[in-house]
């Protein structure tokens, strides 16, 4: 009779309509893959195998086998929440043991460690003090201690000289804007990352001849005197002059400083004066202000200072077969024989996909899709159900026959 085929016709529809309500309850869980059920028949075998006419006795679940689609990118407010476009999934370290997900919902721990919800770590290829890319991996914590301070070594001045300006009748006095042609400023930086004034001011000695006179913090340096002489060619290119050294020590107890103004850049023509760009390559302490994750995975700190510090790259691990991965629950996965090895790398390479900053990959279970699969499931279970009625009138039938 046909009970038990029926029966596992029952369980088989009972075990899809699980998966799929499986796949509804996680429709909006960050991350999530859904599932769907693969069926196989069942035959009675014997040692010399099943018979060419034989009646199949059931089904049963073969497989719930994991679709690793692409789910849909949606964009959050917060930098630390990364999405795959691509097959990857990334790496975290729960207490020494390996943990790959899609759900990239990362935030901070109070030891500075990107973490997720359940307190696992993402792990990363770290960067050297130089901020260049290692091969060596590991959790990735934020420093959140201030940036050291670096005293201004280099000036870059990228100028023009008034060719037809004309040469002062007075004695060089910074109080007199008639004792030289022009001047102009900026801001240096001691070893401390105390801010200093420094002002160069140009005089014009002679066709092609101009002293520079500086002053840090309104005192003039080299006693009042010139601390250098450019000089240019009848095509006003610059020909000699430059750079020229300023040493000096700065108030406040910081180091002596040994200044290089590089004047390869200046030119003179005749046209007014004009300051094309003044760079120097000191900065004053800096705390950290945020955090930019590139698409290739690349971690960068941003300081109040405007410099920043590479902290590593985002490693992604895929598998040769995702379908053998472990499911652990919390949108998590272990691997296993089936699932192979994990290749590690950065976003971007093979077919690990690049990394979106601020943004979330949804879930892939399509609700429609779903629904639909509901109903078929159900018209399975009905007609199993069925098929267990009818067998039943027909045993009755057969009981009542006298």
């Amino acid at each position: 009779m046909p009970f038990r085929t029926a029966l596992s016709g029952l369980n088989a529809a009972s075990a899809n309509l699980r998966i799929i309500g499986n796949n509804v309850a996680n429709a909006s869980t960050t991350g999530f893959k859904e599932s769907r059920a693969e069926f196989a028949d069942i035959f009675a075998t014997s040692n010399l195998g099943v018979a060419a006419n034989a009646i199949g006795t059931g089904v049963r679940v073969s497989s719930v086998a994991q679709q690793f689609t692409q789910g849909n990118i949606e964009f959050t407010d917060n930098n630390l929440d990364l999405a795959i476009s691509g097959q990857g999934f990334f790496m975290l370290d729960d207490n020494g043991i390996n943990v790959f997900t899609r759900a990239g919902a990362f935030g901070v721990d109070r030891d500075g460690y990107v973490v997720n919800n359940q307190q696992q770590k993402l792990t990363i290829f770290q960067a050297d003090s130089s901020g260049n890319i290692t091969g060596a991996t590991g959790p990735l914590q934020l420093d959140r201690s201030d940036i050291a301070p670096a005293a201004t070594t280099q000036i870059d001045v990228q100028a023009n000289l008034d060719a037809s300006a004309t040469v002062p009748t007075v004695a060089f006095n910074p109080s007199d804007a008639s004792s030289y042609n022009n001047s102009t400023s900026l801001t240096v930086y001691d070893s401390l990352g105390s801010p200093h004034l420094q002002t160069m001011y140009f005089r014009k000695a002679a066709d092609n001849q101009w002293d520079t006179y500086v002053s840090v913090d309104g005192s003039l340096l080299n006693g009042g005197a010139a601390v250098g002489t450019v000089t240019f060619d009848n095509a006003g290119a610059i020909t000699g002059g430059s750079p020229i050294a300023l040493n000096f020590t700065p108030t406040g107890g910081a180091a002596a400083m040994n200044v290089s103004v590089d004047f390869t850049n200046t030119s003179q023509y005749g046209s007014p004066f004009s300051v094309n760009a003044l760079v120097q390559d000191g900065y004053a302490t800096g705390r950290l202000s945020g955090i930019d994750i590139s698409d290739t995975g690349v971690i960068t700190s941003r300081f109040t200072n405007g410099q920043s510090r590479t902290l590593g790259q985002v490693a992604i691990a895929t598998f040769n077969n995702p379908q053998g991965l472990r499911q652990l629950g919390d949108t998590g996965w272990a691997e296993t024989y089936d699932s192979g090895a994990p290749l590690v790398g950065g976003p971007g390479t093979g077919a690990a996909g690049l990394i979106q900053s601020g943004a979330l990959e949804g879930s892939n279970v399509d609700l429609t899709e779903e629904l639909v699969n509901m109903i078929t499931a159900q018209r399975n279970f009905q007609a199993n159900a069925q098929v267990i009625t009818t067998a039943d009138t027909i045993t009755q039938t057969i009981i009542n026959i006298r």
